[in-house]
């Protein structure tokens, strides 16, 4: 018989349990950990809530749900207690992100409650470095200043738009999308070329941990690719996560990327996982 009454909504009480549970796999969970850490386990300060399998001291599973639903270290039991609570709830995100193997259980269960996704990534390689760029970076690579927000603003337009297959203006007209970009710039996490006003080249570190820290939105002007600007421009940014954030730098990409894989493997990335999403 599976647990499903196992699963419950974590609080600020349940912090350190659920950090230490995010710290054994922290690439994997790099996106959780960088929002536990940073506004804790309240839903309001969280934008969503936190879901555990398993009782207080003996946590061995967690969900986030919230604009995204991410299950961690989840089994079958687990997942099987997320799924329940998920369509009980009815959908409120807009994907659900990570590990294969438990994404595609979740959405076994959760499809025939929550109809046909827009897209599916069925296989998205988790890649990581701890090293120095193997290619030279790019010095014109730079963190991006505030007054340069509107001229990086359609360029992450573009990125999303061409990477998720939707605009991010849909909806809201893109508000909580700019405030997501002035907020990466204003804490010196978004890098990018930009020659006499235009964007060459930008990408984020969108999450940052003690132990990782992820990278977003890799983006080459479409009139300027495969002149090298991926490779050098990834080389200035892997060296500057690895100097200011954490020891350990990482992305996911699409499987059927193969041009982008090539560039993450020339700068120094290794395939360490893979992770799935189901798109609304």
């Amino acid at each position: 018989m599976l647990r499903t009454s196992a699963s419950r909504v974590l609080d600020d009480s349940d912090r350190d349990e659920v950090l230490d549970l995010l710290d054994t796999d922290p690439v994997a969970n790099v996106f959780v950990a960088s929002r536990v850490r940073t506004v804790g386990l309240n839903p309001a300060r969280l934008g969503g809530q936190m879901w555990g399998f398993g009782p207080r001291g003996g946590l061995v599973s967690l969900c986030y749900a919230g604009a995204n639903l991410v299950p961690v270290n989840a089994g079958p039991e687990a997942v099987h207690a997320f799924a329940d609570r998920a369509r009980k709830q009815g959908r409120r995100c807009s994907s659900i992100v990570g590990p294969q193997g438990a994404v595609s259980q979740l959405w076994e269960r959760l499809e025939p409650h929550w109809g046909r996704a827009r897209a599916i990534r069925w296989a998205q390689p988790v890649m990581a470095t701890a090293q120095k760029p193997l290619v030279p970076a790019d010095p014109l690579v730079r963190r991006v200043r505030p007054e340069q927000f509107e001229r990086l603003l359609p360029a992450c337009v573009a990125m999303f738009t061409e990477e998720v297959g939707v605009s991010p203006n849909a909806g809201d007209g893109g508000a909580l999308y700019r405030t997501r970009v002035a907020e990466l710039i204003r804490i010196g996490r978004s890098y990018a070329r930009i020659d006499d006003g235009r964007v060459v080249f930008k990408a984020e570190v969108g999450a940052v941990t003690p132990q990782a820290c992820q990278i977003q939105g890799v983006w080459v002007d479409p009139q300027l690719r495969g002149q090298g600007h991926a490779v050098a421009g990834m080389a200035a940014v892997v060296e500057a996560a690895l100097a200011c954030f954490a020891p350990v730098v990482t992305l996911y990409v699409n499987d059927f990327n193969r041009s982008a894989r090539a560039v993450y493997r020339k700068v120094g990335f290794h395939e360490v996982d893979t992770f799935m999403s189901v798109l609304f």
